[in-house]
C-alpha cells in the first residue's frame, strides 16, 4: 500500500532528510585518506545521537553499523570496518538514514578520497546528474516509470550501466515503503504519482557492466567485473507544485565543492 503524508506529515519528514544531509556534511570534513570506514561510522552515529535522532540503518534486518561505506567497485550497503581504509584515489559511497519524530531520513552521496581520475569523475558526475533527471520527472500525474526510464537514458546514452537487482523506494514511518522505483524502465508504466508520496530516487550507476555480485558478508554488493560504481539519492515529496526535494546536499556540497 503506498501511503500519502499529510503537509504536517511532510514538515518532519523534512526535518529528518534535512539531518541526513547535515550528517553527511559532517562526514565530508573528515573523508580523506588514512581514514577508515569505521572512524566515519562512529562520526555518523554520535552526530545523529547529539540531533536527537537515531540511526535508522543500525539494526534494520540486521545491519550492524550507522551508516554504508561503499569503496570503488562496491555498489551499495558496504559495512564500517576497522580494516578498511581510505587511500588517495578512491572513491566512497555513504548511505545514511535518520529516524526522527518518527520518520525516516535516507539520502546517499558518493565522495572522491584525494586525487581521483577524470574518468571516475565523469562517473560520479553522470550518476548526479541523473538523480536531478529523474526528479524532474517526478510530478503529480506521472507514473513511476517516467524517473525509471529518465534515468536510464541520461546513463546509458553516456556509456553507463544501470544496476537492476537494486532500486529506490518510498519512505515514512518505514525505510522502505511502496512504491519500487528503479533506476530501469518506460514511460507511462508503473504506479501513478500523487500528492502526498513521498519517495528515494537513488541511481546506482556502473562504469563498466550491470551485473553485481552479492558477496559473503550478506550485505555488500560489488560490480561483477570489479569496474567502480556511484550512488547518489534524494528523498522527495510528490506536490501539486512539482517534486519537493527532503534531503540536501548543501551542507556537503560547501566543504566538498560542486565540482562533480
Amino acid at each position: 500500500m503506498i501511503y500519502l503524508k499529510t503537509d504536517e506529515e511532510i514538515v518532519l519528514m523534512r526535518e529528518a532528510n534535512q539531518l541526513v544531509g547535515k550528517t553527511l556534511g559532517e562526514l565530508a570534513k573528515h573523508i580523506r585518506p588514512g581514514i577508515t570506514t569505521l572512524y566515519l561510522d562512529g562520526i555518523a552515529d554520535t552526530f545523529i545521537r547529539d540531533h536527537g535522532a537515531k540511526p535508522a540503518f543500525l539494526g534494520y534486518g540486521g545491519f550492524p553499523k550507522s551508516i554504508c561505506t561503499s569503496i570503488n567497485e562496491q555498489v551499495v550497503h558496504g559495512i564500517p570496518s576497522p580494516d578498511t581504509v581510505l587511500k588517495d584515489g578512491d572513491i566512497i559511497s555513504v548511505d545514511c538514514g535518520t529516524l526522527l519524530n518518527g520518520f525516516v531520513g535516507d539520502s546517499a552521496f558518493t565522495f572522491c578520497v584525494g586525487d581521483v581520475s577524470e574518468e571516475t569523475k565523469c562517473l560520479l558526475r553522470t550518476t548526479k546528474e541523473a538523480l536531478y533527471e529523474g526528479i524532474r520527472q517526478a510530478t503529480e500525474g506521472h507514473r513511476v516509470g517516467d524517473i525509471s526510464d529518465a534515468v536510464q537514458t541520461y546513463c546509458e546514452r553516456r556509456g553507463y550501466s544501470v544496476v537492476r537487482e537494486l532500486v529506490g523506494h518510498g519512505c515514512g514511518r518505514q525505510m522502505h515503503e511502496a512504491p519500487e522505483v528503479p533506476n530501469f524502465g518506460r514511460r507511462g508504466c508503473g504506479p501513478l504519482l500523487k500528492s502526498g508520496m513521498c519517495i528515494c530516487i537513488e541511481p546506482m550507476i556502473n562504469q563498466g557492466s550491470k551485473n553485481v555480485v552479492f558477496e559473503k558478508d550478506g550485505w555488500t554488493v560489488r560490480t561483477k567485473d570489479r569496474k567502480n560504481s556511484a550512488h547518489f539519492e534524494h528523498c522527495i515529496a510528490i506536490r501539486p507544485e512539482g517534486p519537493m526535494i527532503l534531503s540536501s546536499f548543501e551542507y556537503l556540497e560547501e566543504i566538498v565543492g560542486k565540482e562533480i
